[in-house]
């Protein structure tokens, strides 16, 4: 049963109209017309706290089919229209209820970029990290930088006049947009720029009538003045700038398909300077005292958003300082009477710090010890030297209201991000929600503040715009808007005319539990949504780097699975195949787990997507979860003898395996069996974890490892029994058997009181031990003991023997850090160990694609190749003669598939090290 939609005549109706009008819009445009379930579901939500449901997507290939698209909308009963770049709109401003336009598929090009004239003229989904990217050879940057630089688009920036981290320096977007190419609703192409061309017919009239209030009607002194719309740059003394005017009116008066932006020269020396203070209160007190000293960026935050070893200077807050130049940064230094300073030169120190405060707005959402906030008082703005004194109250305010938030933001320009714990599930909450969010706007009017400071007004602030301007110029905004699009078919109920502050949020009907509750988790922040290839550690999103495609990004999915729990656009439940199919290329590499911000564990929800989708029909499930799914099994009973019955004709083709493929052989003989007809040298000290890959398909790394492990002086013994971590149970969602193979396990282990540390080599199982056991069996204290014992190969040297000099190899290295072990586990035991080993390189990021049985099944052989190409085989080729080193097996069975290479476990390398007497 659909909700929300009324009486069944009523979804008919609504269900011709949207027929009829994806009919007519596939007949007038070349790009692609998307009105299904899926397509619906992933643009019902952008960033922000609210949710509606559009009737479908186009994306457009060039302003002709924007123009088209306009056209047929507004013969269709006047069809609301959205433009939509990455989606990371924090006031809802990203989402609406007729056609949303896609600008990112087909319009995100560079048409020219002159260095000479320091500009650039681009299409509106074009990602600012690729415009960065392109003017960088030239010394020049796009000065605006928001920290979803990696994904965020230049229409987006545009629409919501957006700001960044060196606003300081280089201002707001308006200030870097020199002219732009508009659609109207009514069809009208438009370019707009200054002296007032461009302008609609009656806009500039309606501006000289009202010439008063716009000299008096804004507040001053104020760089980040965001709400509402810029009338005033359209005054006689301000050059009557038309393009001005429009930035940051969030797509209400038309949509832009081409800009003309200018250049800023890069720093010649970029030094970062962060400065710690007592408290936040004392950071913002300092922030506006150094804008004199020229700095580039004045960036603060405070330690309750610090998760973990961060490198920072002494301190309770920073600011972070970007200047140009070491006689700058000392000048800095000596001027800011902080606790403590931090003078940061290389690159990677840099973007390692950066990477704190850049990731704040998603780390924002998990509050310290737990629970959950959210955007809805996100981004105002005061003048810079009463910032102190506004995070004060703000904070005496939080507290009256018995919430917590954690502010940073753009000291040096007073602007403040914050999430908050609102309670947006009950009635009581959204009631609470309301009041404060009407507290706190009546606290930044009372400090010469605007409600948005960058984000833009959308739903979230716009209702609360009379209390900043008054309802004069509010009613002139909706006169403007008028003159623009007399229609209203442009983003309705966005800024102007808005829909109430507490009205269609995103969490009403969701349930309190289960994957619902969980998939709201994700805010919209998009980290997911970085194109490749990638470089660094990061891992998340593999499929979506392959693909492009937003339902195979983390958000994405988070999405349909918020909409299947919804059962308003996705009707069937578990059932799903909408859901189904985008989980489908789901690599389950848990990058999500440890990458994105917020923490989506879309792995989890996966297992759990599967288990449930397949309940009750088995032989639904592909032949691949029976095969490689249970895979320890086979191996268990049936051994080398598996070999045969792969080498048979079509056995690859019954086992579900893609013929692109070979199956690993089994080796002759396991690990276990190796392990007991050889003497124990020494007493046990530790138990070394027989894995099923370990022990069945390359038991050398077992034998490397005992090699080593009693080099070291570490006695070494095995369970009692066979024993498996429930990996491949869980990647293929059959939960129940994980977990009787995990209460089989435990069995064997015992009760674990008093036993030693377990040593895991392969990173998978060691992260299904440490993570995916406990939460399958939380009643049961023996998973969480034996969880908490678990450690890696490296881990285990370093900690029980850490007087051990491993043997001196000193050689080039190359190869993948295992996502899982990125994740979960953390390699700094890893690189620790290979430096005392004299292994120099770093290893790849990223995932390899092969991803246990994914890259093994049919319809995943491309996906698991484009994978390897983000990071593993650029690294492999641009490498040479570097010894190859892979702890998971997919990883080295990846390798061996697709290169000519032979990649080792570390405890390979050094167990012929230690032979060598090196």
């Amino acid at each position: 049963m659909r909700r929300g939609l009324g009486h069944p005549e009523l979804v008919e109706t609504h269900e011709e109209h949207a027929s009829e009008l994806a009919s007519a819009l596939r007949a007038a445009v070349a790009g692609e017309v998307d009105f299904s379930a899926t397509a619906r579901a992933l643009a019902t939500m952008d960033a922000s706290n609210y949710r509606r449901v559009p009737a479908g997507t186009v994306a457009p290939r060039d302003a002709a089919d924007v123009a088209a698209v306009l056209e047929v909308c507004r013969a269709h009963g006047a069809t609301p229209v959205v433009a939509r770049g990455a989606g990371t709109s924090i006031g809802g401003q990203a989402t609406g209820t007729g056609v949303v336009l896609d600008l990112t598929r087909h319009m995100g090009g560079i048409v020219s970029l002159d260095p000479e004239a320091r500009t650039a003229v681009v299409r509106p989904g074009l990602v600012l990290d690729r415009l960065r990217e392109a003017a960088r050879p030239y010394g020049l940057t796009f000065g605006p930088d928001p920290s979803t630089h990696s994904r965020c688009t230049l229409g987006g920036m545009i629409g919501n006049n957006a700001c960044g981290a060196h606003s300081v320096a280089w201002g707001t977007t308006a200030d870097n947009v020199r002219s732009l190419e508009v659609v109207t609703y009514r069809g009208e192409r438009l370019t707009l720029g200054r002296d007032g061309q461009g302008a609609p017919a009656g806009l500039l009239d309606l501006a000289d009538r009202n010439l008063a209030l716009l000299r008096t009607g804004y507040p001053e002194g104020l760089p980040r003045r965001i709400s509402g719309y810029a009338l005033d740059a359209l005054l006689p003394e301000r050059g009557r700038d038309v393009v001005r005017s429009f930035c940051g009116s969030e797509g209400t008066l038309g949509v832009v398909t081409e800009a003309t932006v200018s250049l800023v020269p890069l720093p010649a020396e970029p030094v970062l300077v962060v400065l710690g203070y007592a408290d936040e209160s004392a950071a913002a007190d300092a922030a506006a005292g150094l804008l004199p000293y020229g700095p580039l960026t004045v960036e603060g935050m405070a330690a309750d958003l610090v998760r973990g070893a961060s490198g920072l200077p002494k301190g309770a807050a920073w600011l972070f300082c970007e200047v140009d130049g070491e006689a700058a940064a000392a000048e800095l230094v000596r001027a800011a009477d902080a606790l403590d300073a931090a003078v940061v030169r290389e690159p990677a120190g840099q973007r390692a710090l950066w990477r704190i405060r850049e990731d704040a707005a998603g780390t924002a959402t998990r509050m310290p010890g737990g629970g959950d906030a959210w955007p809805g008082w996100e981004d105002c703005a005061v003048p810079p030297a009463r910032l102190g004194a506004y995070l004060r109250e703000f904070r005496a305010l939080l507290a009256d209201f018995g919430l917590r938030g954690v502010p940073y933001g753009h000291f040096g320009d007073g602007c403040v991000h914050v999430r908050i714990d609102f309670d947006l599930w009950t009635g009581k909450g959204v009631r609470d929600f309301r009041r404060f969010s009407e507290a706190v706007a009546d606290l930044v009017v009372a400090h010469g503040g605007s409600l948005s400071g960058e984000h833009g007004d959308g739903q979230a602030r716009a209702e609360l715009l009379p209390r900043m301007y008054g309802e004069e110029l509010v009613g002139l905004f909706g006169a403007v808007k008028d003159v623009w699009d007399p229609d209203g078919g442009l983003n309705p109920g966005m800024l102007v005319r808005p829909r109430r502050l507490d009205e269609g949020l995103r969490f009403e009907g969701l349930p309190v539990v289960g994957v619902g509750r969980a998939a709201a988790r994700c805010v919209g922040v998009a980290k997911c949504r970085v194109e490749g290839p990638s470089t660094g550690p990061g891992v998340m999103c593999p499929s979506y780097r392959a693909t492009g495609e937003e339902k195979h990004s983390t958000r994405g999915r988070a999405r349909l699975l918020h909409e299947m729990a919804l059962g308003e656009v996705i009707t069937d439940g578990w059932r799903s195949e909408e859901v189904r199919e985008a989980l489908d290329l789901c690599l389950s590499c848990k990058g999500c787990r440890s990458d994105c911000p917020v923490g989506v564990d879309m792995a989890a929800y996966k297992a759990e997507f599967l288990d449930r989708h397949y309940a009750r029909r088995p032989f639904a499930r592909p032949r691949s979860h029976w095969t490689m799914g249970r895979l320890p099994g086979w191996l268990a009973h049936f051994g080398r003898g598996l070999n045969t019955v792969m080498g048979l004709p079509f056995a690859a083709r019954l086992a579900g395996v893609t013929p692109e493929r070979t199956m690993p052989r089994v080796a002759d003989v396991s690990f276990v069996s190796w392990f007991a007809d050889r003497a124990s040298t020494r007493p046990p000290s530790l138990t070394l974890w027989p894995d099923t890959f370990t022990n069945h398909l390359a038991p050398e790394v077992g034998e490397a490892a005992v090699r080593v492990m009693e080099d070291a002086g570490l006695g070494v013994d095995l369970p009692p029994g066979r024993v498996c971590c429930g990996l491949t149970y869980v990647s293929t969602g059959q939960l129940g058997a994980a977990r009787k193979v995990m209460r089989r396990t435990l069995d064997v282990m015992g009760e674990g009181e008093g036993a030693g540390p377990v040593v895991v080599l392969e990173p998978s199982c060691a992260a299904t031990l440490r993570t995916d056991l406990p939460e399958l069996l939380p009643d049961d204290p023996r998973a969480a003991r034996l969880a908490a014992s678990v450690l890696t190969f490296a881990e285990a040297l370093e900690a029980l023997a850490p007087d051990w000099t491993p043997p001196r190899l000193d050689r080039p290295v190359t190869g993948q850090t295992h996502c899982h072990q990125h994740a979960v586990l953390g390699d700094a035991a890893d690189r620790r160990l290979r430096e005392r080993a004299g292994l120099t390189g770093e290893l790849a990021g990223g995932c390899c694609g092969l991803a246990g049985n994914f890259g093994f099944e049919p319809g995943h052989y491309e996906v698991s190749v484009a994978c390897a190409e983000d990071q593993l085989l650029p690294a492999l080729r641009a490498a040479g003669d570097a010894t190859v080193l892979a702890d998971g097996f997919s990883c080295r069975t990846q390798i061996g598939d697709l290169t000519d290479a032979r990649a080792r476990h570390l405890a390979e390398l050094l167990a012929e090290g230690v032979e060598e007497g090196l």
